[in-house]
Protein backbone atom coordinates (compact mmCIF):
# COMPACT_ATOMS: atom_id res chain seq x y z
CA UNK A 1 0.00 0.00 0.00
CA UNK A 2 1.20 3.67 -0.47
CA UNK A 3 0.65 6.21 1.83
CA UNK A 4 1.56 8.61 -0.89
CA UNK A 5 0.91 8.53 -4.11
CA UNK A 6 4.48 7.86 -6.13
CA UNK A 7 5.05 11.71 -8.21
CA UNK A 8 4.63 10.40 -11.79
CA UNK A 9 1.38 8.61 -10.94
CA UNK A 10 0.90 12.73 -9.54
CA UNK A 11 1.74 13.77 -12.58
CA UNK A 12 -0.39 11.11 -14.55
CA UNK A 13 -3.31 12.14 -12.64
CA UNK A 14 -3.09 16.00 -13.38
CA UNK A 15 -2.74 15.32 -16.89
CA UNK A 16 -5.66 13.46 -16.89
CA UNK A 17 -7.70 16.21 -15.11
CA UNK A 18 -6.61 18.56 -17.33
CA UNK A 19 -7.45 16.51 -20.18
CA UNK A 20 -10.76 16.13 -18.69
CA UNK A 21 -11.40 19.16 -17.99
CA UNK A 22 -10.54 21.13 -20.67
CA UNK A 23 -10.92 19.27 -23.43
CA UNK A 24 -13.42 16.48 -23.30
CA UNK A 25 -15.60 17.89 -20.51
CA UNK A 26 -16.57 20.89 -23.22
CA UNK A 27 -17.51 18.59 -25.79
CA UNK A 28 -19.89 16.86 -23.05
CA UNK A 29 -22.87 17.86 -24.44
CA UNK A 30 -22.07 16.96 -28.37
CA UNK A 31 -21.08 13.30 -26.86
CA UNK A 32 -24.32 12.86 -25.59
CA UNK A 33 -26.19 14.14 -28.07
CA UNK A 34 -24.23 11.98 -31.01
CA UNK A 35 -23.36 8.89 -29.13
CA UNK A 36 -19.96 9.01 -30.40
CA UNK A 37 -16.55 10.25 -28.77
CA UNK A 38 -14.96 13.24 -31.57
CA UNK A 39 -11.86 11.34 -33.25
CA UNK A 40 -9.76 14.25 -32.15
CA UNK A 41 -10.75 13.49 -28.67
CA UNK A 42 -9.05 10.11 -29.28
CA UNK A 43 -6.16 11.78 -31.07
CA UNK A 44 -5.03 13.88 -28.66
CA UNK A 45 -5.55 11.13 -25.64
CA UNK A 46 -3.18 8.66 -28.04
CA UNK A 47 -0.49 11.50 -27.88
CA UNK A 48 -0.79 11.75 -24.05
CA UNK A 49 -0.52 7.76 -23.92
CA UNK A 50 -4.03 7.40 -22.44
CA UNK A 51 -4.07 4.29 -23.63
CA UNK A 52 -1.69 2.32 -22.87
CA UNK A 53 -2.89 2.27 -19.17
CA UNK A 54 -2.45 -1.60 -17.67
CA UNK A 55 -0.04 -2.07 -21.20
CA UNK A 56 3.82 -3.31 -19.83
CA UNK A 57 6.29 -0.77 -21.00
CA UNK A 58 7.76 -2.76 -23.11
CA UNK A 59 4.48 -3.03 -25.71
CA UNK A 60 4.39 0.88 -25.29
CA UNK A 61 2.22 1.27 -22.38
CA UNK A 62 2.46 3.05 -19.32
CA UNK A 63 3.13 -0.20 -17.13
CA UNK A 64 1.30 -2.61 -15.53
CA UNK A 65 0.06 -1.18 -12.14
CA UNK A 66 -3.29 -1.28 -11.81
CA UNK A 67 -3.26 1.39 -8.65
CA UNK A 68 -1.68 3.97 -10.94
CA UNK A 69 -4.06 2.78 -13.97
CA UNK A 70 -7.28 3.33 -11.23
CA UNK A 71 -5.76 7.00 -10.10
CA UNK A 72 -6.29 7.87 -14.02
CA UNK A 73 -9.40 6.12 -14.20
CA UNK A 74 -10.90 7.90 -11.56
CA UNK A 75 -10.08 10.93 -12.64
CA UNK A 76 -11.22 10.66 -16.41
CA UNK A 77 -14.36 9.26 -14.87
CA UNK A 78 -15.08 12.56 -13.42
CA UNK A 79 -16.43 13.61 -17.07
CA UNK A 80 -18.44 11.57 -20.05
CA UNK A 81 -18.69 7.69 -18.78
CA UNK A 82 -18.77 6.59 -22.06
CA UNK A 83 -15.44 8.54 -22.64
CA UNK A 84 -14.21 5.85 -20.15
CA UNK A 85 -14.64 2.44 -22.24
CA UNK A 86 -12.45 4.10 -24.69
CA UNK A 87 -9.70 5.70 -23.46
CA UNK A 88 -9.10 3.13 -20.24
CA UNK A 89 -7.70 0.24 -19.41
CA UNK A 90 -9.14 -2.25 -21.52
CA UNK A 91 -10.06 -6.26 -20.89
CA UNK A 92 -9.07 -7.19 -24.21
CA UNK A 93 -5.38 -5.76 -23.42
CA UNK A 94 -6.08 -7.41 -19.91
CA UNK A 95 -6.24 -10.55 -21.54
CA UNK A 96 -3.99 -10.31 -24.39
CA UNK A 97 -1.25 -9.62 -21.38
CA UNK A 98 -2.64 -12.11 -18.84
CA UNK A 99 -2.66 -15.40 -21.23
CA UNK A 100 -1.35 -14.16 -24.87
CA UNK A 101 1.96 -15.80 -26.32
CA UNK A 102 4.43 -13.53 -27.37
CA UNK A 103 3.56 -13.45 -30.92
CA UNK A 104 0.09 -12.20 -29.64
CA UNK A 105 1.29 -9.62 -27.54
CA UNK A 106 3.96 -8.24 -30.06
CA UNK A 107 0.90 -7.72 -32.57
CA UNK A 108 -2.08 -6.49 -30.84
CA UNK A 109 -0.82 -4.54 -27.09
CA UNK A 110 1.74 -2.30 -29.41
CA UNK A 111 -1.39 -0.52 -31.10
CA UNK A 112 -3.80 -0.87 -28.20
CA UNK A 113 -1.22 1.37 -26.62
CA UNK A 114 -0.83 4.09 -29.01
CA UNK A 115 -4.83 4.05 -29.41
CA UNK A 116 -4.04 2.87 -33.32
CA UNK A 117 -7.21 0.02 -33.18
CA UNK A 118 -9.59 -0.68 -30.79
CA UNK A 119 -10.50 -4.00 -28.92
CA UNK A 120 -13.45 -5.76 -28.20
CA UNK A 121 -14.47 -8.85 -25.56
CA UNK A 122 -17.40 -10.45 -26.79
CA UNK A 123 -18.39 -12.54 -23.41
CA UNK A 124 -21.96 -11.49 -22.63
CA UNK A 125 -25.15 -12.82 -24.15
CA UNK A 126 -28.97 -12.93 -23.72
CA UNK A 127 -28.87 -15.84 -21.54
CA UNK A 128 -25.52 -15.02 -20.27
CA UNK A 129 -24.39 -12.13 -18.25
CA UNK A 130 -23.52 -13.18 -14.43
CA UNK A 131 -23.27 -16.08 -15.40
CA UNK A 132 -20.50 -16.25 -17.89
CA UNK A 133 -19.69 -19.73 -17.46
CA UNK A 134 -23.58 -20.08 -19.31
CA UNK A 135 -22.67 -18.80 -22.47
CA UNK A 136 -24.15 -20.78 -25.59
CA UNK A 137 -21.44 -19.59 -28.23
CA UNK A 138 -20.32 -22.70 -29.88
CA UNK A 139 -16.82 -23.16 -31.72
CA UNK A 140 -16.51 -26.64 -33.14
CA UNK A 141 -13.56 -28.32 -34.85
CA UNK A 142 -14.09 -28.33 -39.08
CA UNK A 143 -11.39 -28.60 -41.66
CA UNK A 144 -8.61 -27.96 -39.14
CA UNK A 145 -10.68 -24.70 -37.86
CA UNK A 146 -12.44 -23.26 -35.30
CA UNK A 147 -15.69 -22.42 -36.45
CA UNK A 148 -17.73 -19.86 -34.05
CA UNK A 149 -21.26 -19.45 -34.03
CA UNK A 150 -23.58 -17.34 -31.40
CA UNK A 151 -24.04 -13.92 -30.85
CA UNK A 152 -23.02 -11.72 -27.80
CA UNK A 153 -24.73 -7.87 -26.30
CA UNK A 154 -23.83 -5.06 -24.60
CA UNK A 155 -20.44 -4.98 -26.07
CA UNK A 156 -18.15 -2.17 -25.48
CA UNK A 157 -15.82 -0.73 -28.18
CA UNK A 158 -17.52 -3.11 -31.09
CA UNK A 159 -18.97 -0.26 -33.24
CA UNK A 160 -15.42 0.91 -33.26
CA UNK A 161 -13.11 -2.91 -32.68
CA UNK A 162 -11.03 -4.25 -35.69
CA UNK A 163 -9.48 -6.51 -32.65
CA UNK A 164 -12.18 -9.27 -31.31
CA UNK A 165 -12.07 -11.82 -28.45
CA UNK A 166 -14.66 -13.88 -28.58
CA UNK A 167 -15.67 -16.58 -25.63
CA UNK A 168 -17.04 -19.99 -26.98
CA UNK A 169 -17.89 -23.47 -25.75
CA UNK A 170 -15.40 -25.75 -27.26
CA UNK A 171 -16.20 -29.04 -24.89
CA UNK A 172 -20.16 -28.87 -23.92
CA UNK A 173 -19.52 -31.70 -21.88
CA UNK A 174 -17.57 -29.63 -19.48
CA UNK A 175 -19.11 -26.33 -17.93
CA UNK A 176 -16.51 -23.68 -17.24
CA UNK A 177 -13.82 -24.75 -16.28
CA UNK A 178 -12.05 -26.73 -19.66
CA UNK A 179 -14.65 -26.24 -21.37
CA UNK A 180 -14.62 -22.66 -22.58
CA UNK A 181 -11.69 -21.12 -25.31
CA UNK A 182 -11.04 -17.66 -25.79
CA UNK A 183 -10.08 -16.47 -29.42
CA UNK A 184 -8.34 -13.28 -30.88
CA UNK A 185 -7.82 -12.12 -34.18
CA UNK A 186 -8.53 -9.15 -36.01
CA UNK A 187 -11.95 -8.42 -37.63
CA UNK A 188 -13.19 -10.76 -40.94
CA UNK A 189 -15.47 -12.47 -42.33
CA UNK A 190 -18.35 -13.78 -40.23
CA UNK A 191 -18.45 -10.62 -37.54
CA UNK A 192 -21.02 -8.71 -38.27
CA UNK A 193 -21.62 -5.19 -35.92
CA UNK A 194 -24.87 -4.07 -34.99
CA UNK A 195 -25.39 -0.14 -35.19
CA UNK A 196 -24.50 1.03 -31.55
CA UNK A 197 -26.91 0.86 -28.54
CA UNK A 198 -28.10 3.81 -27.27
CA UNK A 199 -28.19 3.70 -23.35
CA UNK A 200 -29.04 5.22 -20.50
CA UNK A 201 -25.88 6.38 -19.68
CA UNK A 202 -22.26 5.78 -20.95
CA UNK A 203 -22.69 7.34 -24.62
CA UNK A 204 -20.50 7.09 -27.05
CA UNK A 205 -18.63 3.92 -25.62
CA UNK A 206 -19.33 2.48 -28.80
CA UNK A 207 -21.40 -0.65 -27.33
CA UNK A 208 -22.69 -3.24 -30.20
CA UNK A 209 -24.06 -6.36 -30.75
CA UNK A 210 -21.70 -8.99 -32.16
CA UNK A 211 -22.62 -11.81 -34.06
CA UNK A 212 -20.59 -14.83 -34.87
CA UNK A 213 -21.48 -16.68 -37.84
CA UNK A 214 -19.63 -19.09 -39.45
CA UNK A 215 -16.34 -17.25 -37.98
CA UNK A 216 -13.25 -19.35 -38.45
CA UNK A 217 -10.24 -18.68 -35.92
CA UNK A 218 -6.88 -20.65 -36.44
CA UNK A 219 -5.34 -22.27 -33.24
CA UNK A 220 -2.89 -20.13 -32.82
CA UNK A 221 -5.36 -17.87 -32.51
CA UNK A 222 -7.04 -19.30 -29.33
CA UNK A 223 -5.87 -17.24 -26.32
CA UNK A 224 -3.61 -19.65 -23.63
CA UNK A 225 -4.47 -23.44 -24.31
CA UNK A 226 -7.61 -24.88 -25.30
CA UNK A 227 -10.45 -25.21 -22.71
CA UNK A 228 -8.37 -22.28 -20.69
CA UNK A 229 -10.70 -19.31 -21.14
CA UNK A 230 -12.29 -19.75 -17.62
CA UNK A 231 -9.29 -18.61 -16.16
CA UNK A 232 -8.78 -15.85 -18.89
CA UNK A 233 -12.45 -14.86 -17.78
CA UNK A 234 -11.77 -14.48 -13.64
CA UNK A 235 -8.50 -12.59 -15.04
CA UNK A 236 -11.13 -10.33 -16.47
CA UNK A 237 -13.41 -10.09 -14.74
CA UNK A 238 -11.59 -9.24 -11.75
CA UNK A 239 -9.48 -6.27 -13.22
CA UNK A 240 -12.83 -5.17 -14.78
CA UNK A 241 -14.89 -4.70 -11.49
CA UNK A 242 -11.28 -2.98 -10.07
CA UNK A 243 -11.90 -0.57 -12.70
CA UNK A 244 -15.88 -0.23 -12.39
CA UNK A 245 -14.93 0.79 -8.89
CA UNK A 246 -12.45 3.16 -10.19
CA UNK A 247 -15.46 4.62 -12.12
CA UNK A 248 -17.64 4.98 -9.56
CA UNK A 249 -14.41 6.85 -7.26
CA UNK A 250 -14.66 9.44 -10.35
CA UNK A 251 -18.26 9.83 -10.46
CA UNK A 252 -18.08 10.73 -6.72
CA UNK A 253 -15.53 13.20 -6.59
CA UNK A 254 -17.07 15.22 -9.69
CA UNK A 255 -20.76 14.86 -7.43
CA UNK A 256 -18.82 16.43 -4.54
CA UNK A 257 -17.20 18.80 -6.66
CA UNK A 258 -20.20 20.15 -7.84
CA UNK A 259 -22.23 20.22 -4.87
CA UNK A 260 -19.99 22.10 -3.04
CA UNK A 261 -20.01 25.11 -5.72
CA UNK A 262 -24.21 24.70 -5.59
CA UNK A 263 -24.36 25.02 -2.19
CA UNK A 264 -21.94 27.50 -1.08
CA UNK A 265 -23.40 29.72 -3.99
CA UNK A 266 -27.18 29.14 -4.26
CA UNK A 267 -29.18 30.68 -1.44
CA UNK A 268 -32.86 30.10 0.31
CA UNK A 269 -34.77 31.55 2.71
CA UNK A 270 -31.85 33.99 2.92
CA UNK A 271 -29.09 31.44 3.48
CA UNK A 272 -26.52 29.56 1.66
CA UNK A 273 -27.71 25.84 1.03
CA UNK A 274 -24.63 24.96 2.70
CA UNK A 275 -25.65 26.84 5.71
CA UNK A 276 -28.76 24.34 6.26
CA UNK A 277 -27.79 21.06 9.07
CA UNK A 278 -29.68 18.92 6.19
CA UNK A 279 -27.88 19.73 3.87
CA UNK A 280 -24.31 19.20 5.59
CA UNK A 281 -25.66 15.63 6.49
CA UNK A 282 -25.93 14.58 3.35
CA UNK A 283 -22.65 16.26 2.06
CA UNK A 284 -21.21 14.24 5.29
CA UNK A 285 -23.01 11.14 3.82
CA UNK A 286 -21.19 11.78 0.48
CA UNK A 287 -17.99 12.54 2.03
CA UNK A 288 -17.92 9.41 4.09
CA UNK A 289 -18.70 7.26 0.45
CA UNK A 290 -16.20 9.06 -1.07
CA UNK A 291 -13.41 8.43 1.13
CA UNK A 292 -14.17 4.71 1.94
CA UNK A 293 -14.56 3.89 -1.63
CA UNK A 294 -11.12 5.18 -2.77
CA UNK A 295 -9.73 3.44 0.54
CA UNK A 296 -11.10 0.18 -0.86
CA UNK A 297 -10.16 0.91 -4.69
CA UNK A 298 -6.27 1.77 -3.92
CA UNK A 299 -6.17 -1.05 -1.00
CA UNK A 300 -7.33 -3.62 -4.25
CA UNK A 301 -5.54 -1.93 -6.81
CA UNK A 302 -1.99 -2.35 -4.48
CA UNK A 303 -2.67 -6.01 -3.70
CA UNK A 304 -3.17 -6.88 -7.49
CA UNK A 305 0.45 -5.17 -7.70
CA UNK A 306 1.83 -6.91 -5.25
CA UNK A 307 0.65 -10.09 -6.80
CA UNK A 308 -2.30 -11.54 -5.12
CA UNK A 309 -5.48 -12.34 -5.65
CA UNK A 310 -7.28 -9.69 -3.84
CA UNK A 311 -10.61 -11.42 -5.33
CA UNK A 312 -12.84 -10.50 -1.86
CA UNK A 313 -11.37 -7.03 -1.99
CA UNK A 314 -12.43 -6.69 -5.26
CA UNK A 315 -15.83 -7.45 -5.25
CA UNK A 316 -16.17 -5.29 -1.72
CA UNK A 317 -15.21 -2.44 -3.30
CA UNK A 318 -17.13 -2.54 -6.73
CA UNK A 319 -20.09 -2.97 -4.09
CA UNK A 320 -19.86 -0.22 -2.47
CA UNK A 321 -18.28 2.32 -4.52
CA UNK A 322 -20.71 1.58 -7.09
CA UNK A 323 -23.78 1.45 -4.57
CA UNK A 324 -22.14 4.99 -3.53
CA UNK A 325 -22.04 6.27 -6.98
CA UNK A 326 -25.90 6.21 -7.21
CA UNK A 327 -26.30 7.63 -4.05
CA UNK A 328 -24.03 10.46 -4.50
CA UNK A 329 -25.34 11.03 -7.78
CA UNK A 330 -28.82 10.83 -6.27
CA UNK A 331 -27.77 13.47 -3.78
CA UNK A 332 -26.58 15.69 -6.08
CA UNK A 333 -29.52 15.73 -8.35
CA UNK A 334 -31.30 16.48 -4.59
CA UNK A 335 -29.68 19.35 -3.42
CA UNK A 336 -30.05 20.75 -7.18
CA UNK A 337 -33.55 20.46 -7.58
CA UNK A 338 -36.04 21.04 -10.27
CA UNK A 339 -31.62 21.78 -12.20
CA UNK A 340 -30.54 18.30 -11.14
CA UNK A 341 -33.17 16.82 -13.64
CA UNK A 342 -32.55 19.01 -16.61
CA UNK A 343 -29.77 17.82 -19.02
CA UNK A 344 -28.12 21.34 -18.94
CA UNK A 345 -26.27 20.31 -16.11
CA UNK A 346 -23.93 17.82 -15.36
CA UNK A 347 -25.41 15.88 -12.09
CA UNK A 348 -28.45 14.52 -14.66
CA UNK A 349 -25.72 12.94 -16.65
CA UNK A 350 -23.73 11.86 -13.41
CA UNK A 351 -27.05 9.97 -12.90
CA UNK A 352 -27.39 8.43 -15.91
CA UNK A 353 -23.65 7.47 -15.75
CA UNK A 354 -23.55 5.61 -12.46
CA UNK A 355 -26.88 3.89 -12.28
CA UNK A 356 -24.39 0.98 -15.22
CA UNK A 357 -22.15 0.88 -13.08
CA UNK A 358 -23.90 -1.77 -10.53
CA UNK A 359 -24.63 -3.82 -13.34
CA UNK A 360 -21.89 -4.23 -15.63
CA UNK A 361 -18.70 -6.62 -15.09
CA UNK A 362 -21.29 -8.45 -12.21
CA UNK A 363 -24.19 -6.70 -10.11
CA UNK A 364 -23.95 -5.77 -7.22
CA UNK A 365 -26.34 -8.60 -6.25
CA UNK A 366 -23.33 -11.27 -7.56
CA UNK A 367 -21.02 -9.55 -5.54
CA UNK A 368 -23.25 -9.87 -2.31
CA UNK A 369 -23.51 -13.18 -3.21
CA UNK A 370 -19.64 -13.66 -3.50
CA UNK A 371 -18.80 -12.04 -0.69
CA UNK A 372 -21.30 -14.00 1.88
CA UNK A 373 -20.12 -17.50 0.21
CA UNK A 374 -16.67 -16.71 1.35
CA UNK A 375 -17.47 -15.37 4.64
CA UNK A 376 -19.56 -18.41 5.04
CA UNK A 377 -17.14 -21.08 3.31
CA UNK A 378 -14.06 -19.70 4.55
CA UNK A 379 -15.02 -17.83 8.02
CA UNK A 380 -14.52 -14.16 8.73
CA UNK A 381 -10.73 -13.91 8.74
CA UNK A 382 -9.90 -15.92 6.25
CA UNK A 383 -12.77 -14.98 3.98
CA UNK A 384 -11.22 -10.81 4.36
CA UNK A 385 -7.81 -12.15 3.44
CA UNK A 386 -6.57 -11.49 0.03
CA UNK A 387 -8.09 -14.48 -2.51
CA UNK A 388 -10.80 -14.95 0.02
CA UNK A 389 -13.18 -15.66 -2.92
CA UNK A 390 -11.70 -18.36 -5.50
Amino acid sequence: MYDELPEEWVQLRDVVRRFTDEVIEPRAAEIEATNEVPADILRQAGELGLFGLSIPEQYGGFGESELASCVALETLSRGPGGVTFLIAPSAPAAAIRFAGTEAQRSKFLPRLAKGEAFSAFCLSEATAGSDAAGIKTRAIRRNGKWVVNGSKLWISRASKAEIFLVSAVTDPDKRGAGGITVFLGEKRPGIVVGKPDRQMGGRGSGSAEVSFQDCEFSDDEALGPGGAGSGVLKFILGRARLWAAARAVGVQQRCMEVVLEHIDTREQFGKKLGDFQAVKMKLADMTADLYTSRLLLHRSAALFDLGRDPAQEVAIAKLFATEAASRAADAAIQLHGAMGVSQEFVVERLYRDSRAYRILDGTSDIQRLMIASAVQRNGIGQAMAPGGIL
